[in-house]
Order: structure tokens, then sequence, then C-alpha cells
């Protein structure tokens, strides 16, 4: 498969879209937590592995559209530029 330059846009963009949605939503569970909300210990931990894990593909996710763009913003050797 060969990725063009909208593929690593469109990773970017995911990537970024999961930063910003489960930065949001570590910040309003924290603010749960902090306001002693009373939830099961199995809830906090739930919660707790899917941002780490979320934000972790979304690192993978930035990092697979940055090498897609380095990748595609470079002249071909046979075109002359």
């Amino acid at each position: 498969m060969t990725f063009q330059r909208k593929h690593g846009v469109f990773l970017l963009g995911v990537a970024l879209w999961n930063f910003v949605t489960w930065g949001m939503f570590t910040r309003n569970l924290y603010a749960a937590h902090s306001s002693g909300e009373d939830r099961p210990t199995g809830y906090w931990v739930a919660h707790s592995v899917l941002i780490v894990v979320n934000l972790v593909l979304g690192g993978v996710f930035a990092t697979w559209g940055a090498r897609v763009l380095r990748r595609t913003s470079r002249p071909a050797p046979w075109s002359g530029e």
C-alpha cells in the first residue's frame, strides 16, 4: 500500500482528535474524582486504562502521519527539483 499526503493529514487529524477528546475526558474524570464522586474502583480503573490506550494510539497515529507527510513532501529524485 502506498500512502499519499492525504493519508498523512488524515492520520494527524485522527491523532489530534484523540488528544483533544481524551484530554477533555481526563480533565472531567479528574474533576469528578476530586469532587468526591462515589463510583466503584473498577469505574476509575477502566476509564483510566481507556484514556492511556487511546492517548498511546493517538501518539502512534501522529507518528505515522508525520512519517507519511515527511516522505510525501520530498521531491522525487528524477523530477529535477
